[in-house]
């Protein structure tokens, strides 16, 4: 697979015996590849600003409150949003920090004026 002249064995042994299971990165692909639609990315951003209801959103992102509500389910899916009844409305929000904190490093990444 590589060039053994290239490998530091005791480099490789610790990098294979810190790794995360397969689980764990099965899991992790899923909530990037959920997140890779602009759409859903839209909704998140709204929604790490404030709680909104599907009507709020589909004004927000011009996007059908049919669609919005797809995008949502799929969101909600990963965990990546939450919901809560009050009366008849359905508000959402980020479902924890750990959310908010991916979207503003994601946010502080591209946003950075490094040097490429």
């Amino acid at each position: 697979m590589s060039n053994k002249c290239c490998v530091n064995p005791e480099n490789v042994e610790i990098v294979r015996s810190s790794r995360l299971e397969d689980g764990v990165i099965l899991d992790m692909a899923q909530i990037f590849k959920v997140l890779g639609d602009q759409t859903r990315i839209r909704i998140v951003e709204a929604l790490r600003i404030r709680e909104l209801c599907v009507g709020d959103l589909s004004e927000l992102i011009e996007v059908s409150q049919s669609g919005v509500s797809h995008q949502l389910r799929l969101l909600k899916q990963e965990r990546i949003v939450k919901s809560r009844r009050e009366g008849k409305m359905i508000y959402y929000s980020l479902d924890d920090a750990h959310i908010e904190a991916l979207i503003d490093i994601a946010i502080d990444h591209v946003t950075h004026q490094g040097v490429k």
